[in-house]
């Protein structure tokens, strides 16, 4: 997944027995999983003697049709990487793309979305529900930021993988009840695609500015620029489901961020879910009661 290529992800393979110990990856430790994921990990297996205990951010109404589409929680999994970005400065009078600070963003995200999913694999995991992707900075450094990936890792209750074509765990950020629509009407995600552009918005000269003052005018420089990038993180949000096979993108998101950079520098950022056809579904269990109108009525 990722224009850029991912650096770090876990090997293709069928998911490990629920039992089967927790192997933790030479890459562990800096460059891979935390040493206490893999002991979360362990206990949440139930191994050790210790009954099996799933962890979820859904809420109970996630959780309930979660199930009801035929797939259980095994826990909550974590990615994250705290990324130097490096500087890279526009030249003051162009629209251009700042291309080095494009790919910093994309790799960060990257390297938090394989950890996440290698969390997800040591699970027994066919898929990652509810996945947000954070940014958050800290007062270390200007130029250091701190890439989050968080979602829930589901399994199929009756047993059938719907790992994705490479073996690997789907990703996607639909709650639960648009995953539940999603498998009910007879579609499959197939994973979290995202584009990303950060895009330096060249400033107006002395002379520009005069000749606007005081009028109704569209500022077709300032126009141009921002309808450029987002179309430049639409275009590869599309590259990586086309890549995955996938018939469409459901859910897509465009956002706008500066991360702290100089006011003319803007980050857009498009994110969706991939999805496939597949056979509808017959609901899962347990049989939940379909939701019913009630009203209050006060004398």
């Amino acid at each position: 997944m990722g224009l850029f290529g991912r650096t770090d992800q876990p090997q293709p393979g069928a998911p490990p027995p629920p039992n089967a110990p927790v192997q933790q990856t030479a890459a562990a430790g800096a460059g891979g999983l935390a040493p206490h994921a893999a002991e979360r990990l362990r206990q949440m297996r139930g191994e050790g003697a210790k009954p099996k205990l799933f962890t979820s951010d859904l809420s109970v109404n996630e959780f309930m049709l979660i199930r009801k589409a035929g797939f259980e929680p095994l826990g909550l999994v974590i990615g994250s990487s705290i990324y130097h970005i490096g500087y890279q400065q526009g030249a003051y009078s162009q629209n251009m793309e700042l291309t080095m600070l494009s790919q910093a963003m994309y790799q960060a995200r990257e390297l938090a979305m394989s950890r996440m999913e290698a969390e997800a694999d040591i699970l027994g995991a066919d898929g990652i529900v509810g996945v947000r992707l954070e940014v958050g900075r800290y007062e270390w450094g200007e130029a250091l930021a701190e890439f989050i990936a968080v979602g829930t890792a589901v399994r199929s209750a009756d047993g059938t993988s719907h790992r994705t074509p490479k073996g690997l765990p789907f990703t996607s950020d639909l709650s639960g009840q648009d995953f539940y629509l999603l498998r009910t009407m007879g579609y499959t995600p197939m994973g979290l695609v995202m584009g990303s552009c950060v895009y330096h918005v060249a400033h107006l000269s002395v002379r520009q500015a005069f000749k606007t003052m005081g009028q109704n005018i569209e500022m077709g420089n300032f126009t141009q620029a921002l309808y450029e990038a987002r179309e430049l993180a639409m275009e590869r949000m599309q590259h990586e489901a086309m890549a995955l096979g996938a018939e469409g993108i459901v859910g897509v998101n465009v956002r706008e961020q500066s991360h702290g950079w100089e006011s003319h520098i803007i980050e857009y950022y498009s994110v969706g879910t991939a999805v496939t056809p597949t056979t509808p579904i017959v609901d899962g269990l347990p049989s939940v009661p379909h939701p019913t109108l009630s009203l209050t009525i006060n004398s």
